[in-house]
């Protein structure tokens, strides 16, 4: 009864997930420093970073916020800020021995920390907001039980959490891994200019839209 509308969802939700972001920057800079297990883990963060999205989409909350514009706003600063964060911790990168084996040892990444960079980059995202606001509004009907929209949910965030895991396996086989261990600390930099460059677009995008 509810195939269509869930196919529907499930292609706009495909489209999302695939374009780069935050997540996407993240989960790489991840999986080539810090290995398989951290990617992976930064992945499952950010899966469960979704159903932090769905839950204020079913309680109605996301509607408050999108239509607050400080609270908006204020959740645009916080994920800039974030970014920010990890984006310069990125760029203080040092040069590291980069002969042989020793280039492809990962940087040691506690478990927890992957996890929380997955979780807080999806949860703080406010385009993640706008996406699931306008899924759960515009997409699913009013008439749809909140058990299928809840099942919906749980669908959104296993898949946004599978494509990461597929994109973490991707950036951290050693032969990729190995690839980027050639620009050393570099890549390292470069990664955290790109994260740098989104959580300053997040936190100005108001000022720049009004420019």
């Amino acid at each position: 009864m509810y195939l269509n509308e869930f196919l529907v969802v499930a292609m706009i939700h495909l489209l999302a997930v695939i374009s780069p972001g935050p997540d996407f920057a993240v989960v790489i800079r991840n999986s080539v420093s810090a290995g398989r297990q951290a990617g992976l883990i930064t992945a499952a963060g950010i899966g469960a970073g979704i159903f932090l999205h769905v839950a204020y989409s079913l309680l109605g909350i996301g509607i408050i916020v999108s239509q607050s514009v400080w609270l908006f706003n204020a959740l645009k600063l916080l994920a800039g800020a974030y970014l920010l964060y990890i984006g310069i911790k990125a760029l203080r990168a040092r040069p590291q021995v980069t002969s042989g084996e020793v280039a492809l040892a990962p940087v040691a990444m506690p478990a927890r920390k992957a996890f929380v960079n997955g979780f807080v980059t999806n949860g703080l995202n406010p385009k993640a907001t706008l996406f699931f606001l306008s899924v759960f509004t515009l997409v699913i009907s009013p008439q749809t039980p909140l058990l299928i929209q809840a099942g919906y949910g749980i669908y959104l965030a296993a898949a946004t959490g599978l494509w990461f895991c597929l994109v973490a396996l991707l950036f951290s086989q050693p032969r990729v891994r190995r690839s980027f261990a050639r620009m050393g600390y570099w890549f390292d930099r470069l990664m955290g200019a790109v994260l740098v460059g989104l959580g300053l677009h997040l936190a100005l995008s108001e000022w720049l839209k009004r420019a």
